[in-house]
């Protein structure tokens, strides 16, 4: 990495060796001993293995853990036999938690808004080439599912909550960088560690399940599309999304579409019932919905429907059922 600034040698680390931005990004949020910490800690450390890997003493390390983990560059992996510490990974990692920290830098945010507007669709298409599985999935609001489907738990929102041991809500990192639709910013709920980091963090505030619940609700009335990890397991994470902010949607009109996966069902409607009312087609984020001229009623185009459910929700004469339409592949449970 000779002649390579600590910087880039940090964008390098974390899958954005190409970018102008993410080096620039790293640097706003550290000094160059900071960044030298970073760099040495992977794999995880302890307080004074990153000492001897950094060549910093281990007084100036330890005053360094707490300010980068609050600014979401330093992570903690506690274990019996002591707290490690890591790096952030990967860039979608590093535009999560450094997008919602509590006091960001000066200008970070508008270097994030340019990487997302210049560079985000060249990383994330590029990206998709190596994935083996699509990272995230969409999971349909509990509104006329086929009344012979079977839900499974990890695709429905309530059961995640109800098994969730421990819950939060932080801002989400895309409208907190974008945020020009003007919905809410504080609807991404953590489940369980995710919570706990973020707690422990201060970016989050506890929820209950009843509270979550409301939240949830008034996220598919809002037009919200929930989004989840997509592993045969609850996951850590339920992003409410929107149409215009949100980073998951981008692969989908400038790449492959494999970086989020639709769910299982696909929106049906049946002619008899439909009143023409077009509701659905303005609440569709993926233009899947068009009225039939000929036939005057909805049509859905399956090929773009990514099995939401919002469609249904505005839906008086509940003419849109969701209905079991394809397999998913998930990453297997760990």
């Amino acid at each position: 990495m000779e002649g390579r600034s600590i910087y880039q040698q940090l964008a390098e680390q974390i899958g954005a060796g190409e970018s102008k931005l993410i080096p620039r990004i790293f640097e706003a949020l550290t000094d160059e001993k900071e960044a030298a910490l970073l760099l040495a800690a992977s794999p995880p450390a302890s307080a004074g293995e990153l000492a001897e890997r950094s060549g910093l003493d281990r007084s100036e390390v330890e005053a360094m853990i707490d300010p980068l983990f609050k600014k979401g560059v330093l992570f903690k992996s506690k274990k019996a036999q002591g707290t490690r510490y890591y790096r952030v990974r990967h860039a979608l990692q590093f535009h999560d938690s450094t997008a919602v920290a509590l006091d960001p830098a000066p200008g970070l945010m508008e270097l994030w808004k340019e990487f997302m507007d210049t560079e985000w669709t060249e990383f994330i298409c590029k990206f998709e080439q190596i994935l083996p599985n699509s990272v995230l999935r969409v999971i349909p609001v509990n509104v006329n599912i086929e009344p012979d489907a079977r839900v499974l738990a990890f695709e429905d929102v309530d059961t995640m909550i109800a098994e969730a041991g421990n819950i939060s809500v932080t801002k989400c990192s895309c409208r907190a960088i974008d945020g020009a639709c003007g919905q809410d910013i504080d609807v991404c709920i953590q489940l369980n560690r995710a919570a706990d980091y973020a707690i422990e963090r201060g970016t989050g505030r506890s929820l209950s399940k009843e509270e979550a619940i409301e939240m949830l609700r008034k996220c598919e009335d809002d037009g919200l599309v929930h989004v989840a990890e997509n592993k045969q397991s609850l996951g850590l994470v339920i992003c409410n999304c929107c149409h215009d902010c949100c980073v998951n949607w981008t692969a989908l009109r400038g790449g492959t579409g494999k970086f989020a996966a639709p769910s299982r069902f696909r929106a049906e409607v049946c002619e008899e019932d439909c009143n023409r009312c077009e509701l659905c087609i303005e609440r569709c984020f993926f233009d899947a919905l068009s009225i039939d001229e000929e036939a005057d009623v909805a049509r859905v185009d399956g090929e773009k429907c990514m099995g939401c459910g919002l469609c249904a929700v505005v839906c008086a004469p509940d003419a849109i059922s969701m209905q079991v339409s394809r397999a998913q592949d998930f990453i297997p449970a760990v």
